[in-house]
């Protein structure tokens, strides 16, 4: 978290009146990783450059059957972690690669991103946010961090949500629009008024379709621009 010591983030520029004009949004949902924490994709991508096997390999893997596999099912808490690990595995090895379930869970945790923290306080001091977060009961708190310092950084940001849907604990994951719906209904909002946030693309669909404003996010400072257009007021 940032605090008092640290020196204040630039700002990425704005184009010229973005900012001026009424937002069309009075609520923001988040996805975690990858959105206010790194990609966990960009350390899968690090291990699987370790054991020399192709790039994005576990994320294929992850894709296929992707409403029933390992990843799938660890999600919803339907099964533990060393089961998944043994599915996983499986998984791997019938596309002839030897891929450790432990060590892809030990990827799941990114570093905060400070703009993205700096952006969710503002906002949660003016509108009402939540977070919907596929996550599994592995490492340390509801973003999975590794060790107990990073668990409790990530913590005080969660704190900045007024509501917070694990898949791992409601039984239910995205993209399946009934976690939108839930998030929508624990926070009262409108999700015709209501931005949302999500690295993945498969994500943010229910979510447009719902008539959220969705962000694909890839380059946070051009996501964060985005998001200001959307609520009419400076995000750092």
């Amino acid at each position: 978290m940032p605090d008092g010591n640290q020196p204040r983030l630039a700002c990425p520029a704005v184009s010229a009146g973005s900012i001026d004009e009424v937002g069309v949004v009075d609520a923001v949902l988040f996805d975690f990783g990858g959105v206010i924490t790194e990609s966990p994709f960009e350390s899968f991508n690090r291990y699987e450059e370790r054991i020399g096997v192709p790039r994005d390999t576990i994320r294929q893997i992850n894709a296929t059957n992707p409403d029933a596999n390992a990843w799938a099912r660890l999600e919803r808490s339907e099964i533990g972690v060393d089961e998944f690990a043994d599915l996983f595995e499986a998984e791997a090895a019938a596309r002839g690669y030897q891929v450790s379930g432990a060590q892809v869970l030990a990827c799941l945790s990114g570093g905060l991103r400070p703009r993205m923290v700096r952006a969710l306080e503002i906002l949660a001091a003016r509108l009402p946010v939540g977070c919907i977060t596929n996550n599994v009961r592995a490492g340390h708190g509801a973003a999975m961090a590794r060790d107990a310092a990073s668990a409790a950084a990530i913590d005080e940001v969660m704190k900045l949500f007024g509501v917070v849907i694990e898949s791992s604990v409601v039984g239910l994951r995205k993209p399946d629009p009934r976690i939108y719906e839930l998030a929508c209904s624990e926070l009262g909002i409108d999700p015709a008024r209501t931005a949302y946030l999500d690295d993945l693309g498969i994500n943010c669909k229910p979510a447009a379709a719902m008539g959220m404003k969705a962000i694909k996010v890839t380059d946070p400072d051009e996501a964060l621009r985005e998001l200001e257009t959307l609520v009419g007021f400076d995000l750092c």
